[in-house]
């Protein structure tokens, strides 16, 4: 059974990951695995040209979202290993605004950015079974807010899980 099977408690991250958390009723890795499968079917039959789509003015377009995931995903890692590892240094934030307009998401093919996605999922999953049992339940501190490992873990995928509905349900529907 996965070290990651109960869900953290509230206590273990800051309320507004609640939103990541509760979109992942089970086992978080089982989610990290399942994943990938249901962003390619999304994705399936786009064109390059599609790739830029923004639903609206200001927003993100499609390989924005991907590549912020990307982004995402390895901070959130990072901050498991150090806090897993028993790291007690708080760990700063990052402002997501600031890296998606620098991140040449625009420039580069779906190809490309889904190879990357690969090997970052990748690298997560390693790193989160690796963790012993004491390691999911280590606590730290980031973006000034107490988060866990096992929080991290649920974090995660949630985060993805949220962005996929966005693309289902704010920029698919207009481009199809």
């Amino acid at each position: 059974m996965s070290q990651y099977h109960t869900l953290p408690a509230a206590t273990e991250y800051a309320p507004y990951y609640h939103t990541y958390v509760k979109l992942i009723p089970g086992d978080p890795l089982d989610a990290l695995r399942q994943q990938p499968r249901e962003l390619r079917q999304l994705l399936a039959g786009l064109t390059e040209e599609q790739g830029t789509f923004r639903y609206a003015p200001g927003k993100w377009s499609i390989k924005e979202n991907l590549v912020h995931m990307l982004d995402t995903e390895r901070i959130f890692a990072y901050r498991a290993l150090r806090i897993g590892r028993g790291d007690t240094t708080p760990l700063p934030g990052f402002e997501q605004d600031d890296y998606v307009p620098v991140s040449g998401a625009d420039a580069r093919s779906f190809t490309d950015i889904l190879a990357e996605y690969d090997a970052v999922r990748a690298a997560t999953l390693s790193l989160l079974e690796s963790f012993t049992a004491e390691a999911v339940s280590r606590q730290g501190t980031a973006s000034g807010q107490p988060v866990s490992v096992r929080a991290l873990a649920y974090i995660l995928p949630g985060h993805e899980a949220h962005h996929l509905t966005l693309l289902r349900e704010r920029y698919l529907p207009v481009l199809y």
